[in-house]
């Protein structure tokens, strides 16, 4: 395996249980608002919408937390169908060498 194949792999690693909560929250506070604003009531789930921006409480991270959030779903995009790919095409090596 070369050496890149590796490092991505490792980036791949690193990164997904890193992502997984700014994900996580991103997707339940963002859709439990659209549901909640559909409704009507909005107004008393701002709170929702705060978190769903980056703002949590004392900690406001509003102006860097969306960027984070996609550079890290990009990379792990990115790597994820590259090591698809690697492993399609090692697996069409195998079958053509039997």
């Amino acid at each position: 395996m070369r050496i890149y194949q590796v490092r991505l792999r490792q980036l791949h690693r690193a990164l997904a249980p890193i992502m997984l909560l700014p994900l996580l929250l991103t997707l339940f506070t963002g859709s439990i608002y659209q549901i909640v604003d559909l409704e009507g009531k909005g107004e008393d789930f701002d709170w929702l919408l705060d978190w769903h921006k980056g703002h949590f409480g004392s900690l406001n991270l509003e102006i860097i937390y969306p960027f984070l959030n996609a550079l890290g779903l990009l990379t792990l995009v990115i790597t994820g169908i590259w090591m698809w790919f690697q492993m399609r095409r090692n697996a069409r090596k195998r079958s053509e060498e039997i």
